[in-house]
């Protein structure tokens, strides 16, 4: 099977590539795509190497599948004509995302709506998928009317410029800034530009996004996306609104049972998730939960998730995973 890695020399794409020998996905080949000034250099990939190519170059190779994350614009002129040449695609961007033709998948949640027409898949927003991991399963036992959410999510959420920038100033150097302000010792309330009605497109994304995932548009969700100095991953602190009252114990056992989540939740023993330890790994981690004493049917939580792994890479190798078991391509 030929693997079509799009963005391949990126943060997203170099975690993909990694996912996939993890998981020891049936690749024969690796196309290894990025753009025109990485065309020619080398890529490993289970003890081989490749170069990197240009996206015609990867279609006229006929790959069965092309795993996207190079941003929106690429996807938007690439993806179409990937799909086209009869190759499945699965786009970490937020192109296509809001498509009401094409599938938001958390495979976890929702994989079953993908058919052998879905030629393009979407892969959610990082800090939307480790929300909807923890909250889904809830959802499902007792309905959720609101949700509000805090996040503070890792600077690899905005990429390879974004850590050097913090490495630096770590070190007092002086280098290219991917923020406007100084990002150690500092917290920066904006991820992405601010719309008309003063949230970012990323607290939209999760509001947009987590409707779409959890199939109910009735779900009132606010949210403020925050980025912060750690490298590890995501963490959220998420205020959940239930039409009836459930207790902590029920919330407990319905997350330890679910696929995907690890319950840490042992504060007198000061044992709740973090993003140094979540690092890494591939499941959501969840915490902190307790009654909201100031509303009804209302419990905190506090979510962490390695953004590059579940967050992206390897979200989109499950639904890869899925769709090759389920003889989709």
């Amino acid at each position: 099977m030929k693997v079509a890695v799009v963005g391949a020399t990126g943060l997203v794409g170099t975690k993909i590539l990694e996912v996939l020998e993890e998981r020891n996905f049936p690749v024969t080949t690796i196309l290894p795509v990025a753009s025109e000034k990485s065309i020619g250099k080398k890529i490993h990939f289970k003890e081989k190497k490749y170069d990197v190519i240009s996206a015609q170059e990867a279609i006229d190779a006929k790959p069965a599948l092309a795993i996207f994350s190079a941003g929106g614009e690429t996807s938007k002129i690439w993806a179409p004509k990937f799909a086209q040449a009869g190759i499945t695609v699965i786009d970490n961007s937020s192109a296509w995302r809001m498509d009401p033709a094409i599938p938001l998948v958390v495979p976890e949640i929702n994989a079953g709506i993908l058919t052998n027409a879905d030629k393009i898949i979407a892969n959610p927003n990082c800090s939307t998928i480790q929300m909807v991991m923890a909250l889904y399963p809830l959802h499902q036992r007792n309905k959720i009317r609101r949700i509000v959410v805090s996040t503070y999510q890792s600077v690899t959420g905005t990429g390879k410029k974004a850590v050097d920038q913090l490495i630096n100033e770590r070190k007092g150097l002086i280098g290219e800034m991917a923020y406007a302000y100084p990002i150690d010792l500092n917290v920066i309330p904006q991820i992405d530009v601010f719309l008309d009605n003063g949230y970012t497109k990323e607290e939209m994304k999760m509001i947009n996004e987590t409707r779409k995932i959890m199939g109910d548009q009735s779900i009132h969700i606010t949210a403020t996306t925050v980025r912060i100095p750690v490298m590890g991953g995501h963490s959220e602190s998420v205020n959940v609104e239930f039409e009836k009252e459930m207790s902590v114990k029920e919330i407990k056992d319905i997350l330890s049972a679910s696929p995907g989540i690890i319950l840490q939740d042992d504060p007198s023993n000061l044992i709740y998730p973090m993003p140094i330890n979540a690092y890494q790994r591939d499941d959501v981690f969840v915490g902190r939960i307790r009654q909201d004493d100031s509303q009804p049917n209302s419990i905190n939580m506090w979510i962490v998730s390695d953004n590059l792994r579940k967050g992206a890479a390897t979200n989109a190798v499950q639904i890869a995973e899925y769709v090759l078991k389920n003889k989709l391509l």
